[in-house]
């Protein structure tokens, strides 16, 4: 299983937030977050929000390190990515 994150750059509710995404399906990705205790609300479309606080966590517990750029890119590779109004 390997799920990737990218940096806490995105602002939002007073603090930073990563994007954690898979590249095999959502429910890989499902299963990662649930594991870390991460709650089903935090997934918004095709990722997980995870809070700068936690990036560290996510990290150590196997999530790769890449860019913005390159989630979006394995997103949309994997035929997982889902745009704003494209729905849940």
């Amino acid at each position: 299983m390997t799920v990737y994150i990218d940096p806490p750059a995105w602002p939002g509710h007073g603090r930073m937030w990563s994007h954690l995404v898979s590249d095999v399906s959502y429910g890989e990705l499902h299963l990662f977050a649930e594991g870390l205790g991460v709650p089903r609300r935090a997934f918004e479309r095709d990722h997980y929000d995870i809070p700068s606080h936690r990036y560290a966590e996510v990290v150590a517990a196997g999530a790769v390190e890449v860019s913005s750029r390159e989630v979006v890119r394995l997103l949309t590779a994997a035929g997982l990515r889902r745009r704003k109004g494209a729905g849940r």
